[in-house]
């Protein structure tokens, strides 16, 4: 699912998307770029540095469910594109 970001995603921001991401048992991805990071991992997403704007894709593994996904999105960081 691609998105845009609406705000920064750095400190509070970025640990709500962790602690969200982790409430599921698939795996989560973040791609932008060349990046792919785990949505679980806060150190990734701070890497990745998201910043308003910018369009990003989120990956499901292990599920075709996007509930997940959609749960992150709903967290009012990001919108479908």
């Amino acid at each position: 699912m691609r998105v845009k970001v609406l705000q920064p995603i750095f400190g509070e921001a970025a640990s709500r998307l962790v602690n969200k991401a982790s409430e599921y048992p698939e795996t989560i991805l973040i791609r932008k770029a060349h990046w792919v990071v785990d949505a679980k991992s806060l150190l990734g997403l701070l890497a990745i540095s998201l910043q308003p704007e910018q369009e990003i894709e989120f990956e499901v593994r292990g599920s075709k469910s996007q509930e997940g996904v959609e749960s992150i999105v709903n967290l009012g960081l990001f919108e479908k594109v």
